[in-house]
């Protein structure tokens, strides 16, 4: 989870991007491109997730 505030609103930024990147493709009507888009997203998430080494030492 975020440290500051300014990492929370990042984190709340990148979550509008994702869902106006979905809404878009939803309100053209395109469900497999919306399909297409969560894939693409999930994908650059757990990259993120899952980079070598971690921003975070423990």
């Amino acid at each position: 989870m975020p440290i500051n505030e300014k990492e929370y609103n990042g984190y709340l930024f990148d979550q509008l991007s994702i869902v106006e990147r979905i809404e878009k493709q939803v309100l053209t009507g395109d469900m497999e491109k919306a399909k297409e888009e969560i894939e693409t997203l999930k994908k650059e998430i757990n990259r993120k997730l899952y980079q070598k080494p971690p921003l975070i030492s423990d």
